[in-house]
């Protein structure tokens, strides 16, 4: 492999590793939560036909994979 060849191969993964680190960083959202904003943005705007009111959940039920994102 020549110099250039590497030099592009190491250029190619640089910047692939560049776009996956692009992203939102914050809290996850719940569907619920989804559903309100996406209720306030559509009100916002005055579209006419808003989504539906969410119904807020009666409980949030443990799942076996919740400790690894916490």
């Amino acid at each position: 492999m020549t110099a250039g060849r590497m030099f592009t191969a190491l250029s190619l993964v640089a910047a692939l590793a560049l776009v996956t680190a692009c992203g939102r960083k914050s809290g996850l959202d719940t569907p619920y939560e989804a559903a309100v904003q996406a209720r306030k943005d559509a009100v916002k705007a005055k579209d006419p036909n808003p989504p539906p009111e969410p119904q807020k959940p009666e409980t949030d039920k443990p799942f076996i994979l919740d400790k690894l994102i916490q």
